[in-house]
């Protein structure tokens, strides 16, 4: 997988379960036609995208690092919520690629080195014909970023809601999931886990995770009281 440019040895790396045939579109089939055109060098230039944590911004973030890597585009993948305690010149260079996914831009606003290099950075890709992808918790201009001329270039391209699932959608994500381990979740256990985790998405496929882990090391299947074992519920 494409890795960050030659200055950068952060060591992020993308998940491998991380792609859009592992996303449930449901009402964001839009979004997603979008973003595949961006990723592969044919869409918008620049794609601005909304939503809370848990609803999946992280993972279609990564999901056109894969895409672009699939057609042999330079991409990468910044959480910025990680690269905070570094200094803003790790974003030097990163221009020469023709995809770049930033995670978390809010995180950032009121800190002036870092929205001026976010600035500049959007500039550099600009001019240069490339691509830049970008997430944060809500539009450009309610994260109260200080710097008028970055909200002003935030703007300038696509801005899109990612609309949140409900219940029965999240429920048929955690089967999705389920299917491409190779686990067998039934509607009764999915309907039981849904209901005593909390639904935050990152937090149910945790859970997911632990019970294919356990469920593989006990030679078990997924029932209701192995659940309540395995996740102490």
């Amino acid at each position: 997988m494409q890795k960050l440019s030659a200055q950068l040895t952060l060591g992020l790396s993308l998940k491998d379960e991380a792609t859009f045939a592992n996303f449930y579109a449901v009402n964001n089939a839009e979004i997603i036609a979008e973003l595949k055109k961006t990723s592969s060098g044919q869409g918008e230039r620049v794609i601005y995208l909304r939503g809370t944590r848990g609803e999946g911004c992280t993972h279609l973030l990564q999901a056109c690092c894969h895409y672009a890597y699939h057609h042999q585009l330079g991409s990468v993948y910044l959480p910025l919520a990680n690269l905070l305690a570094l200094s803003p010149e790790v974003l030097n260079g990163l221009e020469s690629l023709a995809v770049v996914c930033i995670d978390d831009l809010h995180v950032v606003a009121g800190l002036s080195e870092w929205e001026e290099a976010i600035f500049h950075l959007y500039n550099r890709i600009y001019d240069r014909g490339g691509n830049i992808i970008i997430v944060a918790n809500d539009s450009p201009r309610s994260i109260n970023l200080s710097l008028p001329d970055l909200v002003s270039r935030l703007s300038w391209g696509m801005v899109y809601q990612l609309q949140p699932l409900v219940d029965t959608e999240k429920l048929a994500v955690l089967t999705m999931r389920a299917n491409h381990r190779g686990i067998s979740l039934s509607e009764e256990v999915g309907k039981y886990i849904l209901t005593h985790c909390p639904r935050h998405m990152g937090t149910l496929f945790a859970a997911l995770d632990a019970l294919d882990k356990a469920s593989l090391a006990a030679q078990r299947r997924l029932t209701i009281p192995f659940v309540k074992e395995v996740l102490q519920i």
